[in-house]
């Protein structure tokens, strides 16, 4: 079992800046890709961000939903076991409950759906305000 814990949203102004961390513990070496997910007021929930691992610690592969490229940047911690969200000139639309997920399963053809991963946590709410 992997429990995922997300921190750091909250009410900022268009333009702004965020950083969500996401603290994992449990089964975290099991840990094939982490990834970053969001749901706006009705809409279904989408794909942000992913890191997939390769080898044993090191996390190699970045990618990105076509809105969030050049804004928002997914890093990682290993000594934290945490995985962080830099979300940066933070527009309207990015209101939304910002979840992050991880996925044991290795060669699954898509690391963006949100069907690819295991374990998820609980979301923290990022609010963008003119």
């Amino acid at each position: 079992q992997v429990q995922l814990v997300e921190s750091g949203g909250g009410l900022v102004q268009t333009g702004g800046s965020l950083r969500l961390s996401c603290a994992a513990s449990g089964r975290t070496p099991n840990n094939f890709a982490m990834g970053w997910f969001r749901q706006g007021p009705g809409k279904e929930r989408g794909f942000i961000a992913s890191m997939l691992r390769n080898g044993d610690t090191t996390y190699y592969l970045n990618s990105y939903a076509d809105s969030v490229k050049g804004r928002f940047t997914i890093s990682r911690d290993n000594a934290k076991n945490t995985v962080y969200l830099q979300m940066n000139s933070l527009k309207l639309e990015d209101t939304a409950v910002y979840y992050c997920a991880a996925g044991i399963r290795e060669g699954l053809s898509t690391y963006s759906s949100d069907r690819s991963y295991d374990y998820w946590g609980q979301g923290t709410q990022v609010t963008v305000s003119s």
